[in-house]
């Protein structure tokens, strides 16, 4: 499975640090770990279970920055299924 352009754009905005957001994207169900800063940096996209799991796919995002805050790289990569 591949990231869309619309799932990137949602993923692209800020939210609670160090929290885990769960929410639906289309007929997905979606949950991402944030970091400290808000970013998301795990992605579990699929369908949930009973009890909140997540069966699909799992990303990780490669975010890495210069010593003065700007983004160099941000990417994300695919982890297999979960």
């Amino acid at each position: 499975m591949k990231i869309g352009e619309k799932l990137l754009k949602q993923l692209n905005r800020k939210y609670e640090p160090s929290t885990m957001v769960n929410a639906t994207f289309g007929r997905y169900d979606v949950a991402f770990k944030t970091d400290e800063e808000g970013n998301p940096i795990l992605l579990f996209i699929g369908q949930a279970g009973d009890e909140g799991m997540i069966k699909g796919d799992h990303f990780s995002r490669r975010l890495v920055k210069d010593g003065n805050g700007v983004v160099i790289k941000d990417h994300w990569d695919y982890k297999g299924k979960v």
